[in-house]
């Protein structure tokens, strides 16, 4: 069983940067699926980045491309979501999340969630 634990958020300014991180145990993270999702106030939560299981393939949701980079350090079991240019649509309570999956995008079929970190983009 994966167990799964997110770090890094906090209060930003508009425009600048955040790094979360997701560690990632019980399991190889080179097999494993990882995702991150965003939780907007009064909004569902939404997929918006992930990693393969084979780390050569990602994904972002639009809002996120060319702001975020995903990456993973299999050596630390961790996965990185690194974001910038933040903007005050961007708060919410981020969640990371990991399974086997095989197509990481299948963010309806994770199992393995952390408990969320808070990132509060605000002036």
């Amino acid at each position: 069983q994966l167990q799964v634990v997110e770090s890094g958020g906090g209060l930003v300014r508009p425009g600048g940067s955040l790094r979360l991180s997701c560690v990632v145990s019980g399991g190889t993270l080179d097999s494993t699926d990882v995702a991150w999702f965003r939780q907007a106030p009064g909004k569902k939560r939404e997929g918006i980045s992930c990693i393969g299981s084979r780390h050569t393939w990602v994904y972002y949701k639009d809002p996120m491309k060319g702001r975020a980079t995903i990456s993973r350090d299999s050596a630390k079991n961790t996965v990185y979501l690194e974001m910038n240019s933040l903007k005050p649509e961007d708060t919410g309570v981020y969640y990371c999340a990991a399974d086997k999956l095989g197509l990481c995008t299948d963010f309806e079929l994770y199992n393995y969630w952390g408990q969320g970190t808070q990132v509060t983009v605000s002036s």
